[in-house]
């Protein structure tokens, strides 16, 4: 008899197992709901899949009667707008800022401390100051997103940077590439896969400052919208956006994925996604 830690499912198991957990999930929801919509039809803590829907119709493909927008799609491109200016600011200042500490003893020497100590401010401690600073704008929360994943970014790649063998830019110097052509032509395609790694990795913290600066100071976006239906307890609101943040997550998340696979084909193979 095998033992468990050496039985593999097959591809049907496999399935099975993935949706078993989602299923159970459901079922006991509707279980629920029900349970509690039978004793209080004014319920709503657990709305009905019905309600949800008319929740989803009234957000999404009904305007507004005030803005004439369409809130659920607004606040999707508001939200999606800001965290990618967000994660793209700090993948630059990342990538830049872990090469250099990674590849430049000297100044890994005094820029590390340093980015040692930044990683450690939570960046939600700093939203006032930054609404004080940059207002309550757009830019403050962009921001917000960008100092909250450069250091941990920066600090990947750094690593990620000392770990490329040291006999690699030995042989580009013996052929004579100076400074900048190893970190361009040696270091950058060897780090560019790690990157999309390290951005994959840091995109559930990205979120969380996205919602919490749209809490705090915005007119449109996801997690404005969810702190403002909070106070009516509009649960038939609350969970669609909810499950909307999560799909927006993990769709984001496979498309790096499917974008690392395709332009560095060879990190997959070795094992690396």
């Amino acid at each position: 008899m095998k033992k468990l830690i050496n039985q593999k499912p097959n591809k049907t198991l496999k399935l099975f197992l993935v949706l078993l957990p989602f299923v159970l999930l459901i079922i006991l929801y509707m279980a629920s709901s029900e349970a509690r919509l039978e004793i209080n039809p004014n319920d709503k803590l657990l709305p009905s899949f019905s309600q949800i829907a008319d929740g989803i119709t009234r957000m999404a493909f009904e305007p507004s009667k005030r803005s004439g927008e369409y809130l659920f799609w607004q606040d999707t491109a508001s939200s999606l707008s800001r965290l990618g200016m967000g994660v793209l600011i700090a993948a630059v200042l990342g990538l830049i800022v872990g090469m250099v500490t990674g590849a430049l003893p000297l100044f890994s020497a005094w820029m590390s401390p340093l980015l040692t100590v930044i990683s450690l401010i939570p960046p939600l401690a700093v939203l006032p100051v930054l609404f004080i600073v940059f207002g309550l704008g757009e830019l403050s929360k962009v921001v917000l997103i960008a100092i909250g994943i450069t250091p941990f970014i920066a600090r990947d790649i750094q690593r990620r940077t000392q770990e490329i063998p040291a006999e690699q830019i030995v042989k580009a110097q013996t052929l004579g590439a100076n400074t900048s052509q190893i970190m361009i032509r040696v270091l950058l395609p060897q780090v560019m896969p790690k990157l999309i790694d390290a951005v994959r990795l840091s995109l559930g913290a990205g979120w969380l400052f996205l919602i919490a600066a749209e809490a705090v100071a915005s007119t449109d976006g996801l997690g404005y919208r969810i702190f403002l239906v909070r106070r009516y307890m509009a649960m038939d609101v609350i969970l669609p956006y909810v499950a909307w943040i999560t799909f927006l997550a993990f769709f984001i998340d496979v498309a790096l994925r499917q974008l690392n696979q395709k332009l560095f084909p060879w990190h997959a193979q070795g094992g690396k996604s």
